[in-house]
């Protein structure tokens, strides 16, 4: 089997009921998962069955998820949107236009707003919580 390593597959994912779907950009390949984690190890498997004949392997960091902003705040709730507006220097009340879908942002203020939130998701990442007893 030879893995996939130059080219990153792209993924729609969309918020369900149940959880979220996802499916492939180029490829017939759909799928459902409960969690983002788990959407991730089902997408994975799914084009790994549609490659099998292909001698194909894929991995997690071959398929690239895409999620709307909307969709992304809607989940995520625990992110204050004006915080992070605030945080990454944009106007809230044009950041809360892109989250409720009335306006579309552009690449630049798209990457503008996902490295705010990796920078957090960074920060978050480095913190131990601690509890004291009195």
């Amino acid at each position: 089997m030879k893995t996939l390593t130059k080219r990153k597959i792209n993924a729609i994912v969309e918020k369900t009921d149940t959880g979220f779907s996802a499916f492939a950009v180029d490829h017939p390949v759909f799928t459902t998962g409960k969690t983002i984690s788990e959407l991730s190890d089902n997408i994975v498997e799914a084009l790994n069955l549609y490659f099998e004949d292909d001698g194909v392997e894929l991995e997690n960091k071959n398929v690239n998820l895409e999620i709307d902003l909307q969709q992304f705040f809607q989940y995520y709730r625990v992110i204050n949107a004006k915080f992070l507006a605030e945080r990454i220097g944009m106007n809230p009340t044009l950041l809360s236009q892109y989250v409720q879908g009335r306006k579309k942002p552009s690449m630049a203020q798209t990457e503008k707003i996902l490295n705010g939130i990796h920078q957090i998701g960074r920060e978050l990442s480095e913190l131990s919580l601690v509890s004291k007893n009195n």
